[in-house]
């Protein structure tokens, strides 16, 4: 939960901004005008907007996508028994990733679409107890449950390539570019190397995530809009607008997420999985 509200919340500004480029193109043409343009209307408070449905939604995801993908991976681990389990392992992660984000999703989705209304729509609503129980009453629950599917679009994607990107980066980097063991390294050397693997990771999965989040963008903003007719309005070079605000902020955001998730467990003093390592009869037929 910490690691997904607080850094989600901290690049609120940032998440405003791309949001406004990806439905408002013709008025926000870029990351510093679009900062510009959103000062000079609603002042630095206008910066803030929708922090509070952010913090909830992201609360909700985190603690289903990283508690649930330990949960999947271990079972699915166990299913496919030790040796398949390694050799098949960036299978292991994409599927066990995808099968959390599915239920990470389901619990983002309300607020999410909560905030994107407050960000993009102006003078429909500035807060989340203004903004929900309006929306309930235009649409009901359809209201904020209509991104689901284009939401399952952007996040499954994203999260298979945020997890199965880090866990190989982090096994990349411990083999070429650390001279120790990761169990020979310092605690802060660790959390190192995490943090590089997560903006690695980030940069990827924000490419193969970012048109699917123009859609949900415009999607949220509009009242009875569907999937299919956001893509047929944008064309292919529409979906990718505000793809460069996005990979600063998701690279970034990304490997604070598994820094502070590794943080917590170093603090409490919880038991951090090693790298993968081939098991012992793997290693004798080699």
């Amino acid at each position: 939960m910490l690691s997904c509200c607080l850094t989600h919340t901290a690049i609120v500004p940032l998440d405003l901004v791309k949001c406004r480029m990806q439905v408002d193109p013709g008025r926000y043409k870029g990351i510093l005008s679009g900062f510009g343009v959103t000062v000079r209307d609603n002042g630095l408070r206008g910066l803030t907007r929708g922090w509070a449905p952010t913090f909830f939604s992201y609360s909700l995801q985190g603690f289903f996508k990283f508690s649930l993908y330990e949960v999947f991976k271990i079972r699915y681990a166990e299913l496919l028994g030790p040796e398949k389990a390694y050799a098949w392992r960036t299978g292991l992660y994409l599927v066990a990733s995808a099968s959390a984000e599915l239920f990470a999703d389901i619990a983002l989705a309300p607020m999410e679409a909560v905030k994107v209304r407050v960000q993009t729509q102006p003078g429909y609503a500035s807060t989340l107890r203004a903004a929900a129980p309006k929306m309930y009453g235009e649409e009901g629950l359809w209201a904020f449950y209509k991104g689901v599917a284009p939401l399952w679009l952007r996040q499954i994607p994203y999260t298979m390539m945020k997890f199965a990107c880090f866990e190989r980066t982090v096994e990349a980097l411990y083999k070429y570019a650390v001279p120790k063991p990761q169990n020979q390294c310092t605690k802060a050397k660790q959390l190192g190397v995490t943090f590089v693997a997560g903006y690695i990771a980030g940069v990827f999965c924000t490419i193969v995530s970012h048109p699917a989040d123009s859609v949900v963008s415009v999607l949220n903003k509009e009242k009875g809009g569907t999937a299919l007719g956001v893509l047929r309005r944008r064309e292919f070079v529409g979906v990718w607008k505000g793809l460069f605000a996005r990979i600063l902020m998701i690279g970034t955001l990304t490997a604070l997420q598994w820094f502070i998730y590794d943080l917590v467990k170093v603090y409490l003093k919880l038991p951090r999985p090693p790298v993968a390592q081939a098991p012992e009869p793997l290693k004798k037929r080699k």
